[in-house]
C-alpha cells in the first residue's frame, strides 16, 4: 500500500501552531428507531412524538476537538434544565417499550474540556389512548329508584390519552349532537379526573332507552386506532346494593373457618362484585367467589378491614365493609408506681403504691383481667382498689392500687389478663413487692465506658442494671446525624443489658445510650448510661492510581497522602518498585506526617515503571499506585474533517485524510516520529508505515493521506507516537467510504429542492436550527403574516424551496446553515446561482459561505444580504475561486423578531465567470476571504492573500 505524507507547516498557520483546532464541544440530537415522527411544528421545533411501547432511539451527533464525551440526563418537562443523578453515558440513548411517564425532555451535554460543555435538548411526547370508561348517573334528587320517564340521566365517559382525545357519542349507529336532537346535552365537566365528556339525556322519552356509544380518537396519530365502549339503557337500569350476611365487626376466634356473604339487592346491568382487604391482599388460602369469601383457619395476623365492592357502572359502586377480627393476646407487661403525690421513687412504708398490668389484645376492649395474691384472688377494700382504663396508661389496662402501703402488703402479685368463653390461652405476669424490691440503677461496666474494635469484627456493648426487679434496658444512640442503630432501628431492648453488633463498619463509630425502661420494672425517671464505640479500619489514600508523564532525565516526585483512617496516622510506609522492595526514604520533618514521599532524580529508562507505596496504620494498609514513565500521550485523532474521502474511479480504490493532534506534547520528550499500522477490517494483518514529523506543538494538526484502500472497504487505523523514550500510548479509529460527489460539469446541474435528498445537501451539525423543505401545501397554515414567499420560483403551490422559520424558540444571531456536497476541483473560476426571498421587516442575515478542503477546513464569506428585500424571488449571481475540493453553505441569521423568514431555491454551480449583468450593490455584497463581516465594496486581495492562494493551487 503506498502511503503519502503530508504535514502543516506555514501555508496556514492556525492549523500548525497553538491551540488552533482545539474547539469546544458541539451537539445536536437527531431521531430513529421505531418511534413515529409527527410533523414537526415549525414555531417549536425538537419535539419528537412517539407511542407507548415503541423503541426510542434519540443520537447526539457532536463535533469539536478533542472528540467529546456525551452524557444523556432527563427532567420531566420542557422548562427545566436541571440534570437528574442517573444519566447515560453514550452518543446514542436506546428505550425499549417505553412508558408513557418516561415522556418529558431529554439533554444531552457533550464536553471535551474545551470551552463550556455543549447542552441540546428534545422534548419526548409519548402518545397514547387507553380504554374508555362509561358510566351512567342520575340526577341527585332522583337516587331512590330506577330509570323511568322525566329522569334526567347522564353519561360520563372517562379516558387518559395522549394527545386529549376526541370523543363522539352514538345512539345505536346515529351520532348524537345538540342540533340534532333538544333532548341530548353534550358537555366537559369540570374538575375531573382524565379526559371526560358527558351526554345527558333531559327528561327521559322512550326512545332515550336504547344502546349509547361513546368513541374516543386520537385522530390516527402514531397509528393508534380509534377505541369504544356501548352502555344499554333501559327502565330497568340501576345502580348496585349490598347486604352483609355478618354484623360490620365480626369477632372470631383464632383457627376458625370464616365465611362471609355478600348479597346483591340490586342493580341492572348485573353487577361484579370484587373482595379486597386493607391493608395488603387477601391472606394466603382464602377464597373470593362472587360474593362470598371464605378464610380457613384464620390466624391472627387475618385482622383487619375487608371491602366487598359491587360495581356495574351505574350511579357510585356499592360497598360494604366487616371489621374482622380475630381474638389474640401477646406481651404482657406490669409497672410499679411509687406514691406519686409524695413524689416518691422507692417503695416505702405508709405511702401508696400502684402496680399496673397491660396486654396487646384483639379485641382490647373485651380483654378482663383478675389479681391474684399470694396464690388468692386479691379481694377489694378500702386500701385495695383495683381499677381500670387509667388515663396515665396504656388503654385498657388494669391497675391495682396499695393505700397506706404496710407491712402485710408485701407478696407476690399475679395479673392474669383472659378472654372469657374463648379458647385463647391465658396470659399473666408476676410482681414481687418486699423490702428488697427497690428503682434500678445503671452503670457501664469497668473498662468498657470505651470500646475499640476493627472494622468488620463484632462487638459487644454493656450495661449493667441492679434493681429487683431488674427492667430490660433500651439502646439507642446520642449522635444525631446517626440516628438509627446499626439493627436500622432507632431503639432496640435488650433483656441483658448487651447490645451485640456483627460486621461492625466505620459508619458504626459513635455514642450509644443505653437506659431502663419503664414497663416490667419501676415507673420512675429513666436511668441512663453512655458507652463510647471507637472502630478502627484501614488507611484510606490518594491517590489510588495515577499516571505520571515526565520527560527523561527530569526529577520526579511521587506523594501517596493518608487521607482517613483509625488511627489517623501513619505507621509505616512501604515503597516499592516494579514489585521489588526499595530502601526507606526519609520520612518528613513534621511530627505527625500525613503522608510519604519518594523522589526520583532523574527519571531514566531504567527507572521508569510500576511505583507503589503502601501505608500502614496498625489496622491495615492500602496502596499508590504510580505508573512513572515518558511515554508519549495518545494522539487525539480530528473527526471534524469535511468528507475526508477522496475516489479513484479508475482504479476503484479511494483515499482517507487522516488528521490528528498531539495530547499534551509538552509533557514528555519531543515526538520523533509516528507508527502507523493500518488493517482492513476482515484480514487480521496489517501495513506498519512510520510518520517523521518536525516538532510536534500542542493543538498543532497533523496530517496524512491514506492511499490505496479498496471500495467499499473499511479500516481499523492505530497510530502510536514515538520519541526517544520508545512507544507511547496508541490511539486507534476506524475509518469508512464515504461516495464523495463529483465536480459540476458544464450541464445544467440546478438544485430545485423538489427530492427529498435535496441534491445531497445537509443540515450542518453546528448550527443552531436547521432549514426546512417545503411548499404552499405544507408550509405552516398559521405561520406569521407578511413574512416568506407564498410559493417558490415556479409560481405552482407543488414546488419545494428551503426555508428557516424564525419564530419561538428562535433568538437573535440564531443560525441556519444548508451544507452542500463536497466538489472536486477541476477548474479555477466557479459562479454559484441562487433565488432568494427575503420578506419581513425583522429579516436577519443570509450569507453565502464556501469551505475549502485543501490543507485543513477553512470558511469564507463569498456573498452576505441584510433586510427586508420585498416580496418576490431575486437572483444572485456569485463567483468563487476554491483553491481545493470546497462546498457551499447557505446560512440564515435570525434578525430582531420573529417576522423574519428567509427562502432560497434553484441553486446552481457551473464552472467558469458569472453573468456579466450589472448587480445592484445594495442587494449583492461580496466579501473579503478573511471569514469577517465587512461593508459592502468591491473584492480586495493584499499580497499576502495573493500569495498565499498561488501556493495552496
Amino acid at each position: 500500500m503506498e502511503v503519502t505524507c503530508l504535514l502543516l507547516l506555514t501555508l496556514v498557520p492556525m492549523y500548525c501552531k497553538g491551540q488552533g483546532v482545539y474547539a469546544p464541544a458541539q451537539a445536536q440530537i437527531v431521531h430513529a428507531g421505531q418511534a413515529c415522527v409527527v410533523k414537526e411544528d415549525n414555531i417549536s421545533e425538537r419535539v419528537y412524538t412517539i407511542r407507548e411501547g415503541d423503541t426510542l432511539v434519540l443520537q447526539c451527533l457532536v463535533s469539536g476537538h478533542p472528540r467529546p464525551q456525551v452524557r444523556w440526563t432527563k427532567t420531566a418537562g420542557s422548562a427545566s434544565d436541571k440534570f437528574q443523578e442517573t444519566s447515560v453515558f453514550n452518543e446514542t440513548l436506546r428505550i425499549e417499550h417505553i412508558a408513557r411517564t418516561q415522556g418529558g425532555r431529554y439533554y444531552c451535554k457533550a464536553e471535551n474540556g474545551v470551552g463550556v460543555p455543549a447542552i441540546k435538548s428534545i422534548r419526548v411526547d409519548v402518545q397514547y389512548l387507553d380504554e374508555p370508561v362509561l358510566t351512567v348517573h342520575q340526577t341527585v334528587s332522583d337516587v331512590r329508584g330506577s330509570f323511568y320517564q322525566e329522569k334526567t340521566v347522564f353519561l360520563r365517559c372517562t379516558v387518559n390519552s395522549n394527545p386529549p382525545a376526541r370523543f363522539i357519542w352514538k345512539r345505536g349507529s346515529s351520532t348524537l349532537s345538540h342540533s340534532q336532537d333538544d333532548g341530548v346535552d353534550i358537555y366537559e365537566p369540570l374538575y375531573t379526573q382524565g379526559e371526560t365528556k358527558v351526554l345527558k339525556l333531559k327528561n327521559l322519552r322512550p326512545q332515550d332507552y336504547a344502546s349509547y356509544t361513546c368513541q374516543v380518537s386520537v385522530r390516527n396519530v402514531c397509528g393508534i386506532p380509534d377505541k369504544a365502549i356501548t352502555f344499554r339503557l333501559t327502565n330497568t337500569t340501576a345502580p348496585p346494593a349490598l347486604k352483609l350476611s355478618v354484623n360490620e365487626t365480626l369477632v372470631v376466634n383464632p383457627g376458625e373457618n370464616v365465611t362471609v356473604h355478600c348479597f346483591l339487592t340490586g342493580g341492572n346491568p348485573q353487577p361484579q362484585v370484587i373482595w379486597s382487604h386493607g391493608p395488603g391482599a387477601l391472606p394466603l388460602g382464602s377464597r373470593a367467589q362472587g360474593g362470598t369469601l371464605t378464610i380457613p383457619s384464620v390466624r391472627a395476623q387475618d385482622s383487619g378491614y375487608y371491602n366487598c365492592t359491587a360495581i356495574n357502572n351505574v350511579g357510585n359502586p356499592a360497598k360494604k365493609t366487616v371489621n374482622l377480627l380475630v381474638r389474640s393476646m401477646r406481651n404482657a407487661t406490669f409497672q410499679i408506681t411509687p406514691d406519686v403525690i409524695k413524689e416518691s421513687e422507692s417503695i416505702q412504708l405508709g405511702q401508696d403504691l400502684k402496680l399496673s398490668c397491660h396486654v396487646d389484645a384483639v379485641p382490647q376492649e373485651k380483654v378482663s383481667y383478675q389479681w391474684y395474691k399470694n396464690g388468692k384472688l386479691a379481694r377489694v377494700s378500702d386500701r385495695l382498689l383495683v381499677t381500670r382504663n387509667d388515663p396515665e396508661l396504656p388503654a385498657v389496662t388494669s391497675s391495682l392500687e396499695l393505700i397506706d402501703l404496710r407491712f402485710s402488703d408485701y407478696g407476690t402479685y399475679l395479673c392474669v389478663a383472659s378472654f372469657q368463653g374463648a379458647p385463647v390461652p391465658d396470659l399473666s405476669v408476676e410482681v414481687n413487692i418486699s423490702s428488697e424490691t427497690v428503682p434500678p440503677t445503671i452503670s457501664v461496666p469497668k473498662g468498657r465506658s470505651v470500646v475499640m474494635v476493627r472494622e468488620g469484627s463484632s462487638v459487644e456493648l454493656q450495661c449493667e442494671v441492679r434493681g429487683k426487679p431488674r427492667p430490660p434496658v433500651l439502646w439507642s444512640r446520642v449522635d444525631k446525624e446517626a440516628g438509627l442503630l446499626p439493627s436500622g432501628a432507632t431503639m432496640e431492648e435488650t433483656p441483658d443489658g448487651k447490645l451485640r453488633v456483627e460486621r461492625v463498619s466505620r459508619e458504626m463509630s459513635g455514642t450509644y445510650r443505653c437506659q431502663t425502661a419503664r414497663y416490667n420494672g419501676f415507673n420512675v425517671r429513666s436511668r441512663e448510661a453512655q458507652v463510647q464505640l471507637n472502630v478502627q479500619f484501614p488507611p484510606v489514600v490518594e491517590p489510588t492510581s495515577q499516571d505520571v508523564r515526565q520527560a527523561l532525565s527530569r526529577p520526579v516526585l511521587l506523594r501517596c497522602t493518608l487521607l482517613r483512617g483509625s488511627p489517623l496516622r501513619i505507621a509505616s510506609a512501604v515503597w516499592r518498585f516494579n514489585g521489588h522492595l526499595l530502601p526507606t526514604p526519609p520520612a518528613p520533618p513534621s511530627e505527625a506526617p500525613d503522608h510519604a514521599e519518594l523522589r526520583l532524580d532523574p527519571l531514566t529508562r531504567d527507572s521508569s515503571g510500576s511505583y507503589e507505596c503502601t501505608i500502614s496504620n496498625d489496622v491495615g494498609a492500602a496502596s499508590c499506585l504510580f505508573q512513572v514513565s515518558a511515554k508519549a500521550y495518545s494522539p487525539e485523532f480530528y473527526y471534524d474533517t469535511p468528507n475526508p474521502t477522496r475516489s479513484h474511479k479508475l482504479s476503484k480504490n479511494y483515499s482517507y485524510v487522516l488528521q490528528w493532534t498531539q495530547k499534551e506534547p509538552d509533557a514528555v520528550d519531543p515526538v520523533l516520529s509516528y507508527r502507523l499500522d493500518v488493517r482492513q477490517l476482515s484480514l487480521r494483518t496489517s501495513v506498519t508505515k512510520p510518520i517523521p514529523v518536525r516538532r510536534v506543538e500542542k493543538g498543532q494538526l497533523l496530517e496524512y493521506i491514506l492511499t490505496d484502500l479498496k471500495v467499499p472497504h473499511s479500516y481499523e487505523v492505530r497510530l502510536t507516537p514515538i520519541t526517544t523514550f520508545g512507544a507511547g500510548d496508541m490511539a486507534a479509529r476506524i475509518i469508512r467510504y464515504m461516495e464523495p460527489t463529483n465536480s459540476p460539469n458544464l450541464s445544467d446541474n440546478t438544485c430545485h429542492f423538489e427530492d427529498e435528498k435535496i441534491c445531497g445537501y445537509t443540515q450542518d451539525r453546528a448550527d443552531n436550527f436547521d432549514w426546512t423543505r417545503q411548499n404552499a401545501l405544507t408550509q405552516n397554515p398559521k405561520r406569521s403574516p407578511n413574512t416568506g414567499p407564498p410559493t417558490d420560483i415556479s409560481g405552482t403551490p407543488e414546488g419545494y424551496y428551503m426555508f428557516i422559520e424564525t419564530s419561538r424558540p428562535r433568538e437573535l444571531g440564531d443560525r441556519a446553515r444548508l451544507v452542500s456536497p463536497l466538489y472536486n476541483i477541476s477548474a479555477k473560476l466557479y459562479c454559484v446561482s441562487f433565488f432568494y426571498h427575503m420578506y419581513g421587516k425583522h429579516i436577519g442575515s443570509l450569507n453565502l459561505l464556501v469551505r475549502s478542503r485543501n490543507k485543513g477546513a477553512l470558511e469564507t464569506h463569498a456573498w452576505s444580504l441584510s433586510g427586508n428585500r420585498g416580496n418576490s424571488w431575486q437572483q444572485a449571481h456569485v463567483p468563487i475561486n476554491p483553491s481545493g475540493p470546497f462546498q457551499i453553505i447557505f446560512e440564515g441569521v435570525r434578525g430582531s423578531g420573529y417576522l423574519g423568514d428567509i427562502a432560497i431555491d434553484d441553486v446552481s454551480l457551473k464552472k467558469g465567470e458569472c453573468p456579466r449583468k450589472q448587480m445592484d450593490p445594495n442587494k449583492v455584497v461580496v466579501m473579503p476571504g478573511s471569514g469577517a463581516s465587512c461593508p459592502p465594496g468591491p473584492l480586495l486581495f493584499g499580497p499576502l492573500t495573493v500569495f498565499l492562494l498561488a501556493m495552496l493551487r
